[in-house]
This record gives C-alpha cells, structure tokens and sequence, in this order.
C-alpha cells in the first residue's frame, strides 16, 4: 500500500520503520527534514512537503498536539486540501476530542476518508511493533487498515464507529498512567521517608498488586530517578491532563484527581522540569517529603 507518514517523532519513527518492514511503500515528512534521512536510508522516500506525503492512499499523522495537527491539516496545502477523494487520513496523535470531530467533518466534507487511532506505548514498544492500536471509524474505512495497524502493534481495539471516541479513550487512559505516576510517587516518598529502598519496595508492589505495565515503567523509573531521555515528556503529560478535563467538562463528568494532577504536572513544568519524563513527578513528592531540597529536586 502507498503510504504518507507525517511526523517522526520518537513514536512516529519507529511507526513508519515498521510499515516499511512489512513492505509497503511509505514517503515520509518531517519539519525537520534531517529527521527522515534515516527512514530514507531504510528505504522510504522523503516527501518535500505536506502536500507531496498526500499523494498515497493511507495518511498517518502522528505528532504532538493539536496545534501541531492542525497546521498540518488545515493549513494551505494541508492534508484536507491535499487528499484525493477516497483517500483515508488516520490520526494516530493524542489530540482532543474537539479536534477529532472537526478532522473528521472537515474530511467528510471534501470527500475523503477519516479515523482516529491513537496508540498506548512508549517508544521502545512503537521501535519493536509493540504499540495496542486503539482505532474508532466507520468500519467501511477501518477494515483496509487492519493490515497498517497490525505492522506497528501487538493488537487492535476497535471501540466505535465515531473517531473521536478513540481519543477520549487515549485521554483516559494517559489519565490513569499519570495518576499511577503520582500515586506510586507518594507512595515511594513515604517508605523512602523511613528508610526502604525505593527499588526494593517497587519490586515488592510489581510482583503482587500491582503487576502492570504501568506500574512495572513507570516505578522503575520512579526509583531509579530515570527521567532523562523523556519517553513521554511532562510538557506533554500535562497537556494530556488538560485534555482529559476539557473532554469530561463537556460530558458533565468531574474528574477531580485530574485536577491534582493537572496542578502536579503544571508545577513541574513551571519549576524546570518540562523536558524530563513525566515520572519526574516523583520529585515533587521527594521534595514535598522532605528527601530532596528544591535545588537537588
């Protein structure tokens, strides 16, 4: 199948790697164009811009936030103007709700095709094919790209016909990686406080209660205090978390953890930390504990 990758980011990269192992044919575009010249070597072709990666039947999108996915498609010689009648955009960004429904009008408008499949996984597991593809769209639209989705993931979960509830999933779910974060974070603090060792207590909650991707990361980067490369930025965790609220504000459901952490989040970003992993926010709990000083922090 011809394909067009936008965006090769830490996920997109090793997204794009994979449709090009399992043999089709994928031209690639990146604002930074050095960032294709690997995925060039491996066999892609490198489109000059937006419009040129369109010329396929398949368009994946994956970056980093709505303004981001919004200048691709909409902007002149964007995705919407760019795609042929027929032709199928698949946004694979953690987006909000909101933009998932304009992409998919917006689309429908000019003819084209739409659905949203966010993914959960870090980049090690989007490098491996290990990503769970979570796919909304009419099934008319999804069934071609079963075989797409099953080049960068270990399984696909269709939840709907309407694309946007495939974001409000993503949303949800990175919801509940960050409060696993926060919680695990306040839970360390307060053993390390009498002396346990972080790593030893992680290992204890990961192989009895909490045995769970999740947790099994996340802590261990919590106690390792590995928060730099950031597989998921806190920039980008605290932008998930807003996202999250705006969707359940809509819906009429409080969700009153994600505004702690959405305050959590918002301190480490303002206090330097924006770059680092979110699990960084083991930090403010250290400190708030008293293990850290606000300069060691």
């Amino acid at each position: 199948m011809d394909i067009g990758f936008i965006g090769l980011g830490k996920m997109g990269r090793g997204m794009a790697v994979n449709l090009l192992k399992a043999g089709h044919r994928v031209t690639v575009y990146n604002r930074s164009p050095d960032k294709a010249e690997a995925l060039v070597q491996q066999g892609a072709a490198a489109a000059r811009n937006v419009a040129d990666a369109c010329n396929a039947e398949v368009v994946f999108t994956m970056l980093a936030d709505d303004r981001a996915v919004e200048g691709v498609a909409f902007d002149q010689g964007g995705i919407v103007a760019s795609l042929a009648p027929g032709t199928t955009h698949v946004s694979s960004s953690t987006i909000s709700v909101a933009l998932s429904e304009r992409l998919a009008a917006a689309h429908a408008e000019a003819g084209q095709q739409y659905a949203a499949a966010p993914v959960f996984g870090r980049p090690d597991a989007a490098a491996a094919a290990k990503l769970f593809v979570v796919a909304a769209g009419a099934p008319q639209v999804l069934q071609p790209l079963s075989p797409l989705f099953d080049a960068i993931g270990q399984r696909t979960f269709v939840v709907s016909e309407r694309p946007h509830t495939a974001n409000l999933v993503k949303l949800s779910g990175n919801f509940l990686i960050a409060s696993a974060i926060e919680s695990v974070s306040e839970a360390a603090a307060l053993v390390a406080k009498d002396g346990v060792d972080k790593q030893q207590y992680v290992d204890i909650l990961t192989s009895t209660l909490f045995a769970a991707p999740a947790y099994q990361t996340y802590g261990g980067l919590i106690a390792r205090r590995e928060f730099e490369p950031a597989g998921m930025a806190a920039t980008l965790g605290l932008k998930d978390v807003r996202l999250v609220l705006a969707a359940a504000e809509q819906l009429e459901v409080p969700l009153p953890v994600a505004s702690v952490l959405r305050d959590r989040l918002l301190t480490l970003v303002a206090t330097g930390g924006g770059h680092l992993d979110w699990s960084a926010l083991a930090t403010l709990a250290d400190r708030d504990a008293g293990l850290l000083s606000d300069e060691s922090a």
